[in-house]
């Protein structure tokens, strides 16, 4: 039986006061991080094996349909402004292609094939990851991804939410994270979503830091795109050199990143 189907443990639902739907959802969400805790062995065991080789140039892969598919694009949009990396080192696929962000685009997740289609207009490489992203663990186009992903020796992993599904069965390091039904039947963009997306902070932002991303706990190559960014970086300067809010916003824009601006800031000091 799929969790993610099990009946809610509350019904009525149209009958509760808004505080009482609320407080109850607020408690079904409290069970989501210890279930990810849980398998923080898992996550582990994924990212050790994702680190070594986008130090060689791998890329990876999120592929996921709904809002599996939306949480992956998310993840992966997010890399290149907070971590300073190039738009195809993190890469997220919806089933439906980038039309399926905003509306869902119908069947598209019932073709196995397609995943690995999409992949391949990115081209690949041994060295590339294949996360698949699916609460229930059935979806056709996930499955298809990384099976063939796999068998052209690519790195697989999964995030599900139901125990020993088949796509867990289809990766080498599936990552499980059980939560229990959804205060909505079958609503897997409450608590399923929620953990889908812990999971994938924790890989992206552990990769980040592995791969030398992260200073200290500073976003240290974090684009400049908009004015509350300058001034992030510019204190972050202030805070590593000791220079005035001017000189280092100065820097900041002259080289680039904070890690450039400090770079040149010690480099000259020791002229």
């Amino acid at each position: 039986m799929k969790v993610t189907e099990s009946n809610s443990l509350y019904d009525n639902l149209e009958k509760m006061e808004v505080a009482q739907l609320l407080l109850s959802i607020n408690e079904e969400d409290h069970k989501v991080a210890p279930a990810v805790k849980g398998k923080i062995p898992a996550i582990s065991a994924l990212v050790e094996q994702i680190v070594p080789r986008m130090l060689e140039g791998g890329r990876l892969f999120y592929i996921g349909a709904g809002t599996s598919g939306r949480l992956g694009i998310l993840d992966a949009s997010e890399c290149p402004p907070t971590y300073g990396v190039p738009h195809d080192w993190v890469i997220g696929l919806i089933a439906g292609g980038d039309a399926a962000i905003r509306k869902a685009v119908e069947n598209a997740e019932d073709d196995p094939e397609q995943a690995w289609k999409d992949i391949l207009e990115y081209g690949f490489s041994e060295l590339d990851t294949v996360i698949g992203i699916a609460a229930s663990g059935t979806t056709p186009y996930v499955i298809g991804g990384v099976k063939q992903a796999r068998e052209k020796g690519l790195l697989t992993g999964c995030i599900t939410c139901n125990p020993d599904s088949p796509l867990s069965q289809a990766v080498e390091y599936p990552i499980e994270v059980v939560v229990g039904p959804e205060f909505v039947t079958g609503s897997t963009r409450m608590k399923s979503g929620t953990a889908q997306k812990l999971v994938l902070n924790m890989i992206s932002t552990t990769v980040m830091i592995k791969l030398g991303r992260v200073k200290g706990n500073k976003m240290v190559d974090m684009q400049l795109s908009n004015a509350k960014l300058v001034d992030r970086g510019t204190k972050m300067i202030m805070e590593a050199t000791g220079v005035s809010y001017e000189v280092a916003q100065d820097l900041l824009l002259t080289h680039g990143s904070v890690r450039n601006a400090t770079a040149f800031f010690y480099k000259e000091g020791e002229k």
